[in-house]
């Protein structure tokens, strides 16, 4: 009895399993290719994530350059006219503010007579912007020690 080679190849168990790891190979391929593009996705949106922080920061350092500006100029004044920081025109880096006389106080108790000082109260208002049109405002209060004016307007 002699069988021949091709009826016990068709039989044999390695040649039921022709082209098994291929389709193994492919789909674990396939896995890894999703695995892969999906890790890029998510590292490109966190450099974006990152970059918009750092534009919002820009925009916040901005708007704290402007207020340091209008506190440094001490270009404030009691009347009804705000003074202004202008912008730089700038589209990415710019930075503005608005200076207002808000009332006047008397000064707390301590080393002053009583109606020779007053506490002038002013208020900033800034704004910058970054890259991408990252935007930032704030608002400072200060006020400055002064002798009185004739007339003051009380808070």
């Amino acid at each position: 009895m002699s069988r021949s080679s091709s009826a016990t190849d068709a039989s044999s168990p390695r040649a039921r399993q022709a082209g098994a790891t291929l389709i193994v190979g492919l789909v674990l391929l396939l896995v890894l290719t999703v695995v892969g593009v999906s890790g890029m996705n998510m590292a490109t949106m966190e450099i974006t994530m990152a970059g918009n922080t750092q534009f919002q920061q820009d925009a916040f350092q901005a708007a704290e350059d402007a207020i340091d500006i209008a506190i440094g100029r001490r270009d404030y004044t009691t009347g009804d006219v705000p003074r202004t920081v202008p912008a730089l025109g700038d589209p990415d880096y710019d930075r503005w503010s608005e200076t207002s006389y808000l009332c006047s106080t008397p000064v707390p108790r301590g080393g002053f007579s009583f109606d020779e000082f007053a506490a002038f109260h002013f208020e900033t208002v800034a704004s910058g912007r970054g890259p991408r049109g990252a935007p930032a405002t704030h608002v400072q209060g200060f006020y400055v020690v002064a002798q009185s004016l004739p007339v003051a307007g009380g808070c």
